[in-house]
């Protein structure tokens, strides 16, 4: 019988590169587990040092194939990878089929580059609610680069810009209309536009209307000092991916030692915050209310009572 290991023994193990003691302490992260906190707790204070990208952007804008040329090419130059691909969950079953891991099963045999894929498990915003624990013990072990693909849920999925150092949108030629599927939110979030597919001849066009857009003031950077680009990339030719790395190192100048990046930083410490309160609150309450839970529901459900006076009750009796 295999003992079970404290989670806390695993951080030494993770800093050394242990690729078994990373993925055990990932599935605890995954899992809930209260005994795993004492060991990300230490996690949490020895990560800072990687440079996280956030790439998001539409269904079908080619974000995994993304995400498997530019690593392969990241690779090229010597950096370590990791990669937290995020896949939704079935609302019925809760399951995933985390497709991501087999688009990008090329990448899979080299030991500078690290894949985990991750159910959102309900979790909104386009991230898993482990996934900045699962960034932190990619850090933690050695990956210079660590890259997070959101799950490409739709306009609002901005959680990924108080999660990583630089964010990606990424669009695609022949989606409609491209500036309205991700003007609502998404185009203002990005320090780099990218449009994928660049090969197409529409591709231009995409390029154009999204420039332009961001000649009229929209995104969340022009005041900062980092100036949005916009770059077409093919990664059926491997056209413009030069552009793309040349910008992603530029934005990690900024992220790292720009008064934008101290902003930045200070805004997902606040995220995160934020986040981890919730969860505890909500482990808390699910907790102490199910014993109060039939009752109340039963005298809302014969509607002797409303659902504000009704949960207002349970969340005092359960919270105190």
């Amino acid at each position: 019988m295999t003992r079970y290991v404290p989670s806390i023994e695993l951080v030494d193990r993770i800093a050394a590169g242990e690729i078994a003691a990373i993925g055990r302490l990932m599935s605890r992260a995954e899992s809930g587990s209260t005994e795993a906190r004492e060991a990300l707790s230490q996690i949490y204070k020895r990560a800072g040092r990687s440079h996280v990208i956030g790439i998001t952007g539409v269904p079908g804008s080619g974000k995994s194939t993304l995400v498997a040329a530019l690593t392969a090419r990241l690779r090229e130059s010597g950096l370590t990878v990791g990669i937290v691909a995020i896949d939704p969950s079935s609302p019925y079953s809760g399951g995933s089929i985390l497709g991501d891991r087999v688009r990008m099963s090329d990448l899979a045999n080299d030991d500078g580059i690290y894949i985990r894929s991750m159910a959102t498990r309900g979790a909104v915003g386009g991230m898993a609610r482990a996934t900045l624990d699962t960034v932190d013990i990619l850090d933690v072990a050695g990956f210079d680069t660590i890259i997070i693909e959101t799950v490409g849920v739709g306009q609002d999925e901005v959680e990924i810009v108080k999660a990583s150092n630089t964010t990606v949108v990424v669009s695609a030629p022949g989606l409609g209309d491209e500036i309205q599927a991700i003007k609502a939110g998404m185009l203002e979030i990005a320090d780099i536009h990218v449009v994928s597919k660049c090969d197409r001849s529409d591709a231009n066009k995409t390029l154009v209307d999204i420039k332009q857009m961001l000649t009229l003031g929209v995104g969340l950077a022009a005041a900062s000092d980092w100036k949005t680009r916009v770059v077409g990339v093919s990664s059926y030719t491997g056209e413009g991916f030069g552009d793309l790395i040349k910008a992603l190192q530029d934005h990690r100048r900024v992220a790292f030692d720009g008064e934008g990046g101290v902003r930045r930083r200070a805004s997902i410490a606040n995220f995160r915050l934020q986040k981890t309160a919730e969860t505890i609150l909500m482990e808390r309450f699910a907790r102490e209310s199910a014993q109060f839970r039939p009752s109340i529901a039963d005298r809302l459900q014969r509607r002797e009572s409303d659902p504000y006076t009704s949960a207002t009750e349970l969340v005092a009796v359960s919270i105190r």
